[in-house]
Formats: C-alpha cells, structure tokens, sequence
C-alpha cells in the first residue's frame, strides 16, 4: 500500500503546520520548548523545596521515593506547556492541532486502552516462566493502591508530553517539510533512542537498550500516522510505563512507585539481556493490538 493511503488520516495533523514548515522554526521551537520546561521546573522545584522538607528531597536525583518520582513525572507536564508556547509562536498553531481532534483522540486511547489491558490479562493468564530469581518486594501492597490513581496521573503526564513533543511537534514539522515517510518517521525516532541511552546507568546494555526505544519510538510514529491522532501512541506509552515503573521498576532509579524491583540493575549484561527479547516481542504485539483496535 503506498504511504500516501496507508498514512492518509496523518494528514490532519500535518496541514496546520503547512503553513509554515520552514525547519529553522521546528529547530527554534525546540529551543523554545528546552527553556519553558526549564524555567517551569525550576520554579516547581524552588517551590516544592521551600514548602516541603523532609529526606524525599534526596530522591529528586533517582526517583527513589513516591513524593520525589511524582514530581520528577509531574515536571514533564512543562514539556507539553513548552510545546503548546513553541507551536503558538512559531508555527501559529494550537496544541489540539498536535494532538489531534479531542473527542477522537480520546476514543481511540480508551479503545486502545481496553485492547491492551484484555491482552494484559491474557498474558497474566498464561503459565508461569522464570528466567532469573523472584523480584523483591517494593512499596506494601496498600500503599502501592493508594499511589496508584497518583501514578496513574503522573505517568499519564509524562507520556502524553513525550508523545506531543516526539509523535506530535516534531514529527508533524518535519511531515510539513518533507513528503517521504520515512524522514518523519524515522528522525524523531532517532532523537527518542538518543535520550534513552545511558551508559551511565545502563553500562554494556545502553546501546541495546537505546534501540529498543528507536523501535518504539518507530512504531509509535506509524501508529499516529494510522490513526490521526495521539491517542493510540499515549495509550500503548501508558501501558508501558505503567509495566516498567509502577509494576516492576530498577532496583537502582526510578523505581519510588514501584510495588517490585526487578532482581538485576540495568547494567547487568547477563540477566537483562534475555528478557530484552521478550521485550521487543511484547513491544510488537503490543503495536499489532493497538493497530486492531483502531481499525475502521
């Protein structure tokens, strides 16, 4: 199927940035984006640390504690501030115009939603496997559920802003400049893997682990191709978030809302690297029942 047909409901992201689809616009809104999300969190935190004291100031740096990764998560909602101020000023567009028609958008995350939580359940109902020792126990399981209306919202922030800034902002810019797919498609996607690689952390496994976010970055950006709005992309974002952050975290970072830690750090060559096939077939079947789920 040519591109043109298969990513025709792209279309009505791409025409309000038409207009104007210059690319030193895309790259001066990129800076515009970097500085109200810097001076937005930097004004949260000044405010987060005069009013509230306490040891959940230390977890600022790894998200080791509830009250620190909400407000580590909470802060990427100025990202999406930085990218509805960067498309007003520079492209003349609205912040519905990236994300798509709201009602849509919202049928389509609420459809994909129930699509990837019935293959959640199904998954949960297969035999058990282990591939290495059992995870560690996290947060008490109350309150674990307590948080979790809090982290739900918190991750539903944080993803939303990434989809708008990488599927959204920077993919529909550069769909406004240039026609083959494969350009918009695979930029953004690059520049996704690129702020997930860390070596620091991640050791011999960044590099693995940066192309497995490429790959969904990729399939995020055909999926929001396919469907014309963001809702899909936020929804399978969600769902992943929700598994590698609340469910089973790093023992080492990020891991304040997690109810178990998995038993190996992110550097640990050995253990990681099995489960990283099944995360990348997850990651498939994840983008294949969203894709179901938005067929008209």
């Amino acid at each position: 199927m040519r591109p043109s047909l298969r990513y025709a409901a792209h279309e009505a992201l791409v025409f309000n940035a038409r207009t104007h689809p210059q690319l030193w616009r895309l790259i001066a809104g990129l800076v515009v984006v970097v500085i109200v999300g810097y001076l937005l969190s930097s004004a949260m935190y000044s405010v987060l640390l005069g009013t509230f004291s306490g040891d959940w100031v230390t977890g600022l740096q790894d998200g080791s504690n509830p009250a620190a990764m909400l407000a580590l998560l909470g802060g990427f909602g100025f990202i999406t501030v930085g990218v509805a101020v960067a498309a007003r000023l520079l492209q003349y567009r609205s912040l519905t115009s990236i994300t798509g028609v709201p009602h849509l958008l919202v049928s389509q995350f609420v459809r994909v939603s129930l699509f990837l939580l019935a293959l959640f359940v199904v998954l949960m109902l297969l035999p058990p496997y282990q591939m290495d020792a059992p995870m560690v126990s996290n947060l008490p399981a109350l309150t674990w559920l307590a948080l979790l209306p809090l982290s739900f919202l918190a991750l539903l922030i944080q993803t939303s802003a990434e989809e708008i800034l990488f599927r959204g902002y920077i993919q529909q810019a550069l769909a406004a400049r240039f026609s083959h797919p494969m350009i918009w498609l695979v930029l953004p996607s690059a520049l996704f893997a690129l702020g997930h690689y860390l070596p620091a952390e991640a050791g011999e496994n960044a590099l693995i682990i940066a192309v497995w976010a490429g790959l969904f970055g990729l399939l995020m950006a055909d999926l929001t191709a396919r469907s014309g709005t963001l809702g899909p992309a936020i929804a399978v974002h969600l769902f992943n978030n929700l598994t590698a952050l609340v469910l089973f975290a790093s023992p080492t970072s990020l891991n304040g809302l997690a109810l178990y830690l998995l038993p190996y750090e992110m550097s640990d060559v050995q253990a990681l690297r099995p489960w990283m096939v099944v995360d990348f077939a997850l990651m498939l079947i994840g983008w294949l029942v969203a894709r179901l789920a938005i067929r008209r």
